[in-house]
């Protein structure tokens, strides 16, 4: 059976020293980060997601601003206040939450944020960076699963890793961590053939596909390392990942929870982000 991989505690070990790493920032500097949202619109989820941020950046004394604009605001609204915040020294971190409205170019918006604000790490330059090894800001979800394999001492070396998804916030940026991390990677998707096979081959699966309960239990390698990136709403409302759960259980050695898994991750990875660009801008 199974470990749960605890993601709340191991959230809330990160904020813990992201807030040691505030007041040290404070004493030293006098100042505290800086973190500056920006919300186009009313989407619920996005409402909420804004929401729990505010509330993290709090916690752990750090300075949260979001900025609510209209759904209809123009893009050229959007990308000045962008410009005026990569001016501002006070603002350290930059956050668009998306989606964005679909008048609104994604892509456009993104390029626009200064990398070494970019505490979302999905900038074309801190991608590029990334791709490179040498990135400053990682993407959040990714650095997310990297500290739950490195505080459960899940040994990545030499081992074969599955991705399922290839998306440029989660499949992608985690491929290359592993990858960096000297793992043997296999990026999987949507029209890949024999997926179960495939699966069936990692020692470690990162699935991230955006489809509840996608991967079945049988496909996962007895022992195997489950991470399940996915946040799915059934219709009755139950919150369920991309892996049949209860049945990977009997097979994994590791296992996150949906929910309390990554995406509390991500969100303690976005504190300690605006944390180290504050402290670059400080130095």
């Amino acid at each position: 059976m199974a470990q749960i991989i605890d993601g709340k505690q191991i959230a809330r070990l990160v904020r813990a020293e992201v807030a040691e790493g505030v007041a040290l920032l404070k004493k030293r500097s006098g100042a505290v980060p800086h973190l500056a949202v920006l919300l186009v619109g009313d989407d619920p989820a996005s409402q909420v997601y804004v929401g729990h941020k505010e509330r993290d950046a709090a916690e752990v004394g750090i300075d949260s601003i979001t900025h609510r604009m209209a759904a209809g605001t123009p893009e050229a609204e959007v990308a000045a206040l962008i410009d005026r915040l990569n001016a501002d020294d006070a603002v350290h971190g930059i956050l668009v939450q998306l989606p964005l409205p679909g008048h609104i170019a994604t892509d456009a918006v993104i390029e626009r944020i200064d990398p070494v604000k970019d505490v979302d790490g999905i900038t074309p330059e801190n991608f590029g960076r990334l791709l490179a090894s040498e990135a400053f800001l990682e993407p959040c979800t990714p650095s997310g699963i990297m500290e739950l394999l490195r505080r459960y001492d899940v040994s990545i070396k030499g081992r074969s890793a599955v991705i399922v998804g290839r998306s440029n916030i989660v499949g992608k940026p985690i491929a290359l961590m592993l990858m960096r991390e000297h793992a043997t990677i296999t990026v999987c998707h949507s029209r890949t053939t024999d997926l179960a096979r495939r699966i069936l081959e990692a020692d470690i699966l990162v699935a991230a596909t955006g489809k509840p309960r996608m991967i079945e239990g049988p496909w996962i390698k007895q022992g195997a390392v489950v991470i399940d990136v996915g946040i799915n709403r059934m219709p009755d409302g139950k919150l369920v990942g991309d892996v049949d759960f209860d049945v990977a259980c009997e097979r994994a050695s590791l296992i996150t929870p949906v929910p309390g898994g990554v995406g509390l991750m991500t969100r303690a990875m976005l504190l300690k982000n605006t944390l180290k660009a504050a402290n670059k801008a400080l130095s």
